[in-house]
């Protein structure tokens, strides 16, 4: 225990307070069992230090990893045990999905000691209705993801812009600094500010150790993927890389991977819940749903930069940016005259010179122009879709 607790004294010290991410003020920290999924390196672990240092008592608070040395010879059961007798009231555990029977021990906890809150980090693709136990009815959720434009330029250029709301930006009700241009900042945020880690040294080879981590250890760890398979799983998302944005032909990628076409949607999912991939998909509504899958896009435009290099077709971007943001909020889903559908709004995207014609007749339809600053009646500038969140 001793061990443990001088460990989080040192990641507490590391821990900058000056930003905090969107996730900060969504979750509800007075729930008993929190947990927050999310893809490799979008600040879970961060967010969890900060309200540890900036909120909670240090001497009734503990964070520990589920892959630490301590548990080769204890269970959590055995460490929450220990904690609470010792007065412990706030257990954070990171990385839960690294201890083999989370969700059973998880459930011990919450029902062996009402007066101990535990606060967990788990990857995205963890599902916590399943499992040896199920944990929907005492866990409460939360899913996070990486940074927004409007994120990015509080946490690297120290510019703070207000949280809008979609019918914000429709009814041109987003009014911004006179100083502020955002065409200085948004193609550096397209090309490497989804993460809060962009600013380190040699970003781009830690993005690619995130998608092989997550292709070779995260995905095959949860769904006990065979070793031939992860390989397969790896040209997938080659595949994908060298598509985007494409209509999925289930047969012919089947073929060229040597996999059954029914295996092919379930890769696809859990790299979508992972963190890589997105998927249109039909009015069924979003990740949620089991709506026809009409296009599949990288995650984020960073990823489209670091695994497509200098092939990175802008129009693929300005889409890709576009899903990107909006799904934090609102299930995004294909329309089938333009490029996206929002509820009863359409969506068309495209650069400076895109016209209103594809959409004249269409209700409720609007024009999404990049290298835009400001909108007028029916036409929108790409950017502000960064202010969501």
């Amino acid at each position: 225990m001793d061990k443990l607790q001088n460990r989080f004294n040192i990641m507490l010290a590391d821990t900058p307070t000056g930003f905090h991410r969107y996730m900060w003020d969504n979750i509800d920290w007075s729930d008993r069992l929190i947990g927050l999924k999310g893809p490799r390196g979008v600040g879970k672990t961060t967010i969890l230090l900060q309200y540890a240092k900036e909120k909670l008592d240090r001497s009734t608070t503990l964070l520990v990893n589920a892959d630490d040395l301590y548990f080769s010879s204890h269970t959590l059961v055995d460490l929450a045990d220990e904690f609470a007798r010792m007065g412990g009231k706030v257990l954070m555990i990171d990385e839960v999905h690294k201890y083999q029977e989370w969700s059973r021990e998880l459930k011990l906890i919450y029902d062996y000691h009402r007066n101990l809150q535990v606060v967990f980090t788990g990857s995205s693709i963890l599902d916590i209705e399943e499992g040896e136990a199920d944990l929907s009815r005492r866990v409460v959720p939360y899913d996070m993801q990486g940074l927004s434009f409007r994120e990015y330029l509080m946490l690297f250029k120290g510019i703070e812009l207000p949280v809008h709301t979609l019918d914000d930006i429709l009814n041109h009700r987003v009014v911004m600094p006179e100083y502020f241009r955002p065409y200085a900042y948004f193609t550096d945020y397209l090309t490497n500010g989804y993460y809060p880690f962009s600013d380190e040294p040699q970003f781009d080879r830690r993005l690619i150790q995130v998608v092989n981590k997550t292709l070779e250890v995260d995905i095959p760890q949860y769904t006990d993927m065979t070793v031939a398979a992860s390989r397969k799983l790896k040209r997938l998302m080659s595949i994908v890389a060298e598509s985007v944005p494409f209509k999925p032909n289930v047969t012919t990628i089947s073929q060229v991977l040597g996999v059954s076409r029914n295996v092919l949607p379930e890769w696809l999912v859990y790299m979508e819940k992972a963190g890589l991939v997105m998927q249109l998909r039909d009015d069924t509504g979003g990740i949620r749903g089991l709506g026809k899958v009409d296009k599949v896009y990288l995650d984020n435009t960073a990823l489209m930069h670091i695994m497509e290099h200098e092939n990175t077709d802008r129009g693929n971007v300005r889409e890709t940016f576009f899903m990107n943001q909006v799904r934090v909020k609102y299930d995004v889903m294909t329309s089938s005259v333009s490029d996206f559908r929002i509820d009863k709004y359409t969506f068309e995207v495209g650069g400076r010179n895109k016209s209103r014609k594809q959409i004249s007749s269409i209700d409720n339809a609007y024009i999404v122009k990049d290298d835009l600053e400001v909108g007028y009646q029916n036409v929108l500038p790409l950017w502000l879709f960064g202010l969501l969140y």
